[in-house]
């Protein structure tokens, strides 16, 4: 039998082999980085953020495959991995005075940014089950140990451990999926499965349906909808503030990219099935994010529960399981990343020695005290409600016209009656800041804040 070697182009993953590259130089680079001089591993960071940004550009409109056909080169993986590559480069930014302050300020705190984000972009250029598995495992590990790097903080080592054994069980639901796609359909290639289903049809064929249900779990996990979510909370709550934000980006998106892969392009065929799941999956991820987010009164168990209600809003989008609804998934998670770093951006900068501004009572006073970042941090909140004329109410206008445009239209009034319900909470924040009496940390940090800020 002959052996035939496959063509490695490793030009059609080059952004994520130049972030890969930079992670390997920043740990490199550590060893010979002074203890309180770290934020020079970040500009390294920063710098191959910088290239891996501008390889993407100049591979813009390119479209092929290359490793066998389990990696592809296509506007899809490259458009995910510039949001990766805005809500890497975002974090670090964030994070060099947020390590210093809290007394985290190690090296290997970047190689991990990188090496997650390394995971995110082969998962969105992947098309093979096993190259995308192998992708959210490398994202995966990264954010356990991430998620527990306030090695002191008892409350970041339960995050840690809670996102590590839900994340492990999970991830086993994926390989399942895949294991039972490959006994299904004889490959694990999404182009091949493609293929097989159109010769073979979906009828007779029940392991094929076991699969598709574990996968659908698996990314449900990841992606965080209900009945998945359980690690959200705790997990945000616990994790370094930066993490945190990069998390609710970054990781998001990473699933998404590889759900709408896997489910709009490999199974079309049970499409009629999976369409009206996913459609009962966003009504319960939207109504349990927003209504318990009403309760909190922690700002990052807030956005936490936040973070889920938009994972239903996007599931809106996939469940009309067409090109707009595709398109709607990609313009909401460009807006969605702006402006939930954004409020993670002002609560990283409201922190100071050792202790941060987690309560919502802490952001009183905030509109008086610190007009600017009061500004900023109600406009966040107003696109994150789908306040006209936000990016968030543009954004929102595409996922419910792509269910409309399906015949959803009951799902996408679900999703306007549950924006009105995320406006409570949201708008909550802005008249604390504006309306209620300064905290005492609020008063501490005047002298900070204040003669940056205050107008």
């Amino acid at each position: 039998m002959d052996f035939v070697v496959p063509t490695v182009d490793l030009g059609s993953i080059a952004p994520a082999l130049l972030v890969l590259a930079t992670a390997l130089l920043v740990l490199v680079g550590e060893l010979f980085t002074a203890p309180g001089r770290k934020g020079a591993l970040a500009v390294l960071a920063l710098l191959g953020v910088a290239g891996a940004t501008a390889k993407s550009f100049l591979l813009w409109g390119q479209s092929e495959t290359a490793f066998g056909g389990m990696v592809a080169l296509d506007n899809y993986g490259l458009f995910f991995g510039l949001i990766f590559l805005i809500a890497l480069g975002m974090t670090v930014l964030l994070s060099v005075r947020y390590l210093d302050q809290m007394d985290m300020d190690h090296g290997e705190y970047y190689v991990l940014l990188l090496l997650a984000t390394f995971g995110m972009m082969l998962m969105a250029s992947g098309t093979d089950l096993i190259v995308i598995f192998l992708g959210l495992e490398i994202l995966s590990l990264s954010l356990y140990v991430l998620a527990g790097f306030a090695r002191t903080d008892l409350r970041a080592q339960e995050a840690a451990l809670k996102y590590f054994l839900l994340g492990a069980f999970s991830s086993g639901f994926l390989l399942y999926g895949a294991a039972l796609t490959y006994a299904a359909t004889g490959t694990t290639n999404l182009a091949r499965i493609v293929g097989f289903l159109a010769q073979a049809g979906v009828a007779g064929n029940p392991l094929l349906w076991i699969a598709v249900g574990l996968l659908m779990v698996g990314f449900g996990f990841k992606v965080a909808t209900v009945p998945f979510q359980m690690w959200v909370p705790d997990v945000y709550q616990g994790a370094p503030t930066p993490v945190t934000a990069f998390m609710s980006v970054g990781a998001k998106a990473a699933g998404f990219a590889g759900f709408l892969r896997v489910f709009l392009y490999a199974f079309p065929a049970l499409s009629v099935d999976w369409t009206w799941l996913l459609a009962a999956l966003a009504v319960l991820t939207m109504t349990l994010g927003n209504v318990v987010a009403i309760a909190q009164g922690d700002i990052k168990r807030m956005l936490a529960y936040s973070s889920i209600a938009h994972a239903g809003y996007l599931l809106v989008a996939m469940a009309s399981n067409s090109q707009a609804g595709v398109s709607a998934v990609l313009f909401y998670l460009v807006a969605y990343a702006f402006t939930n770093l954004g409020a993670f951006a002002v609560v990283v900068y409201l922190a100071r020695q050792g202790q941060e501004a987690l309560e919502l009572s802490d952001y009183a006073g905030l509109g008086s005290r610190a007009p600017l970042v009061a500004l900023a941090m109600t406009t966040f909140m107003v696109s994150l409600a789908g306040v006209p004329p936000t990016a968030g109410f543009v954004a929102k206008f595409y996922l419910f016209g792509a269910a409309v445009e399906a015949g959803l239209v009951w799902l996408a009034v679900i999703g306007v009656l549950n924006s009105v319900i995320s406006a409570y909470y949201y708008l909550r924040l802005i008249v604390i800041m504006y309306m209620r009496e300064p905290s005492a940390l609020l008063a501490l940090a005047e002298s900070t804040v204040g003669a940056i800020f205050k107008i």
